[in-house]
């Protein structure tokens, strides 16, 4: 599907973004041009000495930020697909910055949207988080309405055959800022910092990540918001796994924390189905048949009132198998 075509990634030198990237080279070595649009140059520069010029003549490199359609217009020009991964992500800066988290997730998301339709796109999957599920800070408050502004994009489609598409997970194993290389760094002070002991989150690992992108990418008829079946871990097991013999201090949730990660609330179990490996929900109204898309994918529409959320989770990560994913996933020299 990707033979020929032209495909960018928003905040392409993130973690996702590199891991995409990867997979994309890898699987498909006769895409056209992979375009890595990011306003850091640094991350740019770096990356690129992973991706030269004279083994990868499809990779390019694109200084820009989301905030500014103009730049977005002519970095689309010639774009088949887009993977909005571009976003501001740490809750604490989101609540002291909000008016930046505003610009650039919800701003720099409508952005995008008109860059795609006066550039001819055809296929864009937008990231989301479980933080935008019922949000309780502003971070997840901006990721939720850029959920709405992708998936209302497909109601003023036309005749255009754009798709618009968003992927919600939980916290991706190892990524920059998450809670494992923090532990990881931290154990050398003999203590680690845990918010909650009750504290749960759902875990995915960078490849499960690249693989719901691209599932999206291949697959999604517009207007759905897919969401993996991943386990969960408690802040517990993760610090048991990283660091034993640690001294654990308890320091309170942080401003705009919740003690478990939601990703379907019961309100929305009205439009979500059962697709096997990922559920997906619904624009209360499609441009296509919900008939047709049910027997397409086997999909089974959920009990009223399900909730989906990492407390309630059936399948839990142990201490052990965190210390496996951890070695496997985030860091080969990994031990305990």
């Amino acid at each position: 599907m990707l033979s020929g075509k032209s495909i960018l990634i928003t905040g392409g030198t993130g973690s996702l973004g590199k891991a995409l990237t990867s997979h994309i080279l890898s699987n498909f070595p006769d895409v056209k041009r992979l375009v890595i649009f990011s306003r850091d140059e640094q991350k740019q520069f770096q990356m690129a000495m992973d991706y030269p010029s004279d083994k990868f003549p499809q990779i390019r490199f694109f200084i820009g930020d989301v905030r500014d359609k103009e730049r977005l217009n002519r970095a689309f020009n010639g774009i088949d697909y887009v993977i909005h991964a571009a976003a501001m992500k740490h809750v604490p800066i989101a609540e002291y910055n909000p008016d930046e988290c505003v610009k650039t997730n919800i701003h720099g998301a409508q952005n995008v949207i008109d860059a795609c339709f006066e550039t001819n796109v055809e296929r864009v999957v937008a990231l989301s988080t479980d933080k935008a599920c019922a949000p309780i800070n502003l971070y997840g408050a901006t990721k939720l309405a850029s959920d709405k502004l992708f998936v209302a994009a497909n109601n003023i489609t036309g005749n255009n055959p754009i798709r618009f598409s968003v992927v919600r997970y939980g916290n991706v194993m190892g990524s920059n800022g998450s809670v494992i290389p923090f532990f990881i760094n931290k154990r050398k002070d003999g203590v680690l910092p845990i918010t909650d002991p009750n504290m749960t989150r759902f875990n995915i690992s960078l490849q499960g990540g690249v693989d719901m992108v691209m599932h999206a990418l291949f697959n999604a008829w517009g207007g759905e918001i897919f969401i993996p079946k991943i386990p969960s871990y408690k802040i517990t097991d993760v610090a048991e796994a990283i660091a034993p013999y640690c001294e654990h201090k308890v320091v309170g949730i942080r401003p705009g924390e919740k003690v478990h990660e939601e990703m379907i609330t019961p309100s929305d179990s009205f439009y979500t189905y059962d697709l096997g490996k990922y559920y997906t929900i619904l624009p209360a109204v499609t441009k296509w048949s919900l008939t047709d898309f049910i027997t397409a994918f086997n999909g089974v529409k959920v009990q009223e009132g399900f909730a989906y959320n990492s407390g309630e989770n059936t399948e839990w990560e142990t201490v052990d198998g965190l210390r496996k994913l951890i070695k496997d996933h985030v860091d080969p020299t990994f031990a305990v």
